[in-house]
């Protein structure tokens, strides 16, 4: 079996945005029109770019909660909106004029960008933090007859199209791992999507419904969406993406172990609207920074299994312009775009 080693480490990009028309929830601003200036924000709000029930409306939901109930800002109204692996959200964004609107994004958001030819990129935001870092989970339904995860790769490779696997939107993490698995099966370029029936959703809820209900053969996601279901026993776990086992499903083998030699987690983090001023950039810089310093916002991601995995300043700015270029490349190779 010819396999493929690849290693795309993401750390899940989260935050709060407001919808074009609500600058109203935006903090009392000091002018910020010169490097002497500051920015005061009393409220935010957050745009999760997906519908409810997935990780980053869990991440978005988070950050509001930790926010609100830590007294960083005063309001931190989310507002979902699913489609396109976040690139209506995006798009939306572009448009925002309150500065204290803050965007859940992450590696779904990259690729999805390449795959949905979005005329919005992530290039036209601003970054203010990655938050978070996340391993994907291979899942089947409970009485699946796939009893490991090369028993399912192989059917797929076999049966092409008559194999579904469902997860999170077109050439988001969920479909990157998808296709590296066949990848690392011997499959080459356009042999991958002629092979690989993904079925994709703008969120997580749909997906589960897919999987327990079985009318698909698979499902991929982040390990805390699928979770509550695996250890009700309504969903099986074939495998994890991350190098080491994962401490929330610590029986479940990695991809690595069940032969296949990939690795990719999903990072998330938080981007405000392009264009902002500095003062207003270090604002937002500073509320997350004081969310992530919290004892609650550690707990949230103990609780949710999530890796710390934060960063600001000009070394995210460097970290997302390095990931836009490794997600395109694997989506070439892939032959996803």
């Amino acid at each position: 079996m010819n396999k493929t080693r690849t290693a795309l480490v993401a750390a899940a990009a989260i935050a709060a945005l407001a919808l074009a028309g609500c600058s109203s929830a935006g903090g009392d601003a000091a002018p910020a029109d010169d490097g002497d200036a500051t920015a005061a924000f009393a409220n935010v709000s957050i745009i999760v770019p997906a519908d409810p029930g997935g990780g980053w409306d869990q991440t978005g939901r988070a950050v509001s909660k930790v926010l609100t109930d830590e007294k960083i800002v005063g309001t931190a109204a989310v507002t979902n909106v699913g489609g396109a692996g976040g690139t209506i959200g995006l798009a939306q964004l572009a448009n925002v004029k309150d500065p204290a609107t803050l965007m859940v994004n992450g590696l779904v958001m990259v690729g999805a960008i390449e795959t949905n030819g979005s005329e919005v990129r992530l290039e036209d935001t601003t970054p203010i933090a990655r938050l978070t870092d996340e391993p994907l989970v291979v899942v089947v339904p409970a009485e699946s007859e796939y009893q490991d995860l090369e028993d399912l790769v192989e059917d797929i490779v076999d049966k092409g199209q008559e194999i579904t696997v469902t997860g999170g939107s077109a050439g988001g993490a969920d479909h990157i791992l998808a296709g590296l698995l066949l990848e690392a099966a011997g499959l080459e370029g356009s042999e991958i999507p002629e092979k690989l029936n993904y079925t994709p959703n703008a969120g997580g809820g749909e997906a589960v419904s897919l999987i327990i209900g079985g009318k698909v053969a698979a499902g991929i996601s982040g390990v805390g969406e699928f979770q509550q279901h695996i250890e009700k026993g309504t969903m099986r776990a074939l495998a994890v993406s991350s190098a080491e086992p994962s401490e929330q499903l610590p029986d479940v083998p990695t991809i690595t172990d069940a032969g296949y030699d990939v690795v990719l987690t999903n990072w998330r983090g938080v981007i405000a609207p392009g264009g902002i001023s500095d003062a207003e950039r270090a604002e937002l810089e500073r509320i997350v920074t004081e969310l992530h310093d919290t004892d609650a916002w550690q707990s949230e991601l103990e609780t949710k299994g999530w890796a710390d995995a934060f960063l600001t300043g000009d070394e995210l700015d460097a970290f997302v312009e390095e990931n836009i270029s490794d997600v395109t490349g694997t989506l070439k190779n892939i032959g996803l775009i």
